[in-house]
């Protein structure tokens, strides 16, 4: 079996006024598709920003096998959040402008761009159905339009691990199926491993293969996709706070 791209062991966090994570311990390997999901207030972009070292928890996380305060190869990874389109709508900066920044990670600021360079930007931007856009101001763009911008960027580098925090708030249903669509492409096509953070898992279960259910901070399950469907009814209960029944719908338990 492979090392683990992600390794989080007795992972625990606490804001000044309550412990948000207590005690986590996962892994996720290569080409996984690690779904994250519970309810709002249970810790989920606690534990994505922990991963990217945005937060400073108790416990150990390992990324591509070196300790989290050892790894300097960030641009092995991208990052996607449920804020992104909360941009500042004021900076002059266009749509191309900043898909370009997702390439500095790699290639050191004040690099000049290279011809190659300019066609990962055209393709990412055009994966989004934003390349007609390039040369508009990303504060004229509606929500919407800056998070496929956002997303773009997050493409650009062709990274080996992809973290999305909710990347389809603010977004339009119809781009919504388009954009899962993407993911399931490029799921195909490389072995990048991904992780992201969703309300509604039905709409991507075509494209997971394991899940994290955090409850009020801590591991309520942490399965295969295809175990989780397999909870029963009362296992199904005990990971929601709110009374519900489970149905079934064209052969799938909602």
């Amino acid at each position: 079996m492979s090392e683990p791209i992600i390794e989080i062991n007795h992972l625990s966090y606490d804001y000044p006024d309550r412990r948000v994570l207590s005690d986590i311990s996962l892994a996720v390997r290569q080409g996984e598709f690690l779904a994250i999901v519970g309810e709002n207030g249970s810790g989920k972009s606690t534990l994505i920003k922990c991963i990217l070292g945005l937060l400073k928890p108790e416990g150990s996380i390992r990324l591509f096998g070196r300790e989290l305060d050892q790894f300097d190869e960030w641009w092995r990874i991208s990052y996607v959040s449920q804020k992104a389109a909360s941009f500042n709508s004021g900076f002059p900066v266009t749509v191309e402008e900043v898909v370009e920044m997702g390439l500095y990670a790699k290639k050191g600021l004040f690099k000049r761009l290279k011809k190659g360079d300019r066609t990962k930007v055209r393709q990412a931007l055009e994966t989004v159905g934003m390349w007609d856009r390039r040369s508009s101001k990303v504060g004229d763009l509606s929500g919407g339009q800056q998070q496929r911008v956002f997303i773009a960027r997050a493409l650009v580098n062709d990274p080996e691990l992809m973290i999305l925090d909710e990347p389809t708030v603010g977004v339009d249903q119809r781009y919504v199926k388009e954009f899962y669509e993407i993911l399931e492409e490029l799921r195909a096509d490389k072995k990048r491993t991904f992780v992201l953070v969703t309300h509604d898992i039905h709409f991507v279960s075509r494209l997971v293969t394991d899940v994290v259910h955090l409850i009020d901070g801590k591991l309520g399950c942490n399965c295969g996709i295809k175990e989780y469907w397999e909870l029963d009814e009362k296992e199904i209960r005990s990971l929601y706070p709110v009374p519900g029944r489970v149905l079934v719908h064209e052969g799938e338990r909602v």
